[in-house]
């Protein structure tokens, strides 16, 4: 039988209802305090419901990026096959492989019964290039040896605008032609082809009506030259060789792209 002085522990505590914190507070909640709990700085901890990665859904989502990017790289071949079969140029540079500076894929974007003509002529367009190239060297031998800058610089100029220009104006135009069978454009490359023979003619005889013709590597300079330095005549007659070589080369294109455009396959 509880004694009479003994407390109630469920009985609340005398609380003044007027006092500044009036709410009662219970022995239950007062130990809670003690303990530690219920105060305002406890730290708030959140527990995931799932606690640990799972590899299969991330193998998923990385088979589904690459099956996209797969899907997206066909759909762009697909798009571009569909450009070079209509007829649209597509000039990424990628000739020469080493350092690409133009457009050149003939066994790609070529006709099969076209290509060989086609890398005939792309031979006649690296022969002018060549002859050009190898016109500086020579000149550069006779200038050495006494022959004046004025035919120095003259044969860079030669160089520097004859290989852009016979890209541009007769090879690229014959590409194209090629490729899309343009009449406007066979006719550009018959113009300034015709223009490209009688520069390799004038090249190979080298009249002396400029600087005495010696900035050009034809016949007459190697003779004017070859009286007075052996090494440079023999530069000089090389020069005269390969002009030659390169218009014989042109007159054969000519002749062969002229029976393609008239049919005679």
């Amino acid at each position: 039988m509880a004694r009479r002085d003994d407390p109630n522990p469920f009985e609340e505590d005398n609380v003044n209802p007027f006092a500044a914190n009036s709410a009662p507070k219970s022995r239950l909640h007062q130990a809670a305090e003690r303990l530690g709990f219920g105060s305002k700085h406890d730290a708030t901890v959140d527990i995931p419901l799932d606690t640990m990665n799972d590899p299969r859904k991330k193998e998923r989502e990385i088979a589904t990026w690459e099956a996209d990017l797969r899907r997206r790289e066909e759909d762009i071949k697909r798009r571009e096959d569909a450009l070079t079969r209509a007829g649209v140029p597509t000039d990424d540079k990628n000739w020469p492989p080493f350092f690409p500076i133009i457009h050149h894929d003939i066994a790609k974007e070529i006709p099969v019964h076209a290509q060989r003509l086609q890398y005939l002529a792309f031979a006649s367009w690296l022969g002018i290039v060549l002859c050009l190239a190898f016109n500086v060297i020579a000149v550069t031998v006779c200038w050495i040896r006494g022959g004046g800058v004025k035919i120095f610089f003259l044969a860079i100029i030669y160089a520097l605008l004859g290989c852009p220009l016979s890209y541009v104006l007769w090879y690229r135009p014959l590409y194209r032609a090629m490729r899309t069978d343009s009449a406007f454009k066979f006719g550009w490359f018959f113009l300034f082809y015709l223009l490209h023979i009688g520069f390799c003619i004038v090249a190979a005889i080298a009249p002396p009506i400029v600087f005495h013709g010696k900035s050009l590597t034809g016949i007459l300079a190697a003779i004017d030259t070859f009286s007075d330095h052996v090494l440079v005549g023999i530069f000089y007659l090389i020069g005269f060789g390969l002009f030659c070589l390169e218009t014989l080369l042109s007159l054969w294109v000519l002749q062969k792209v002229y029976m393609y455009f008239r049919g005679q396959k």
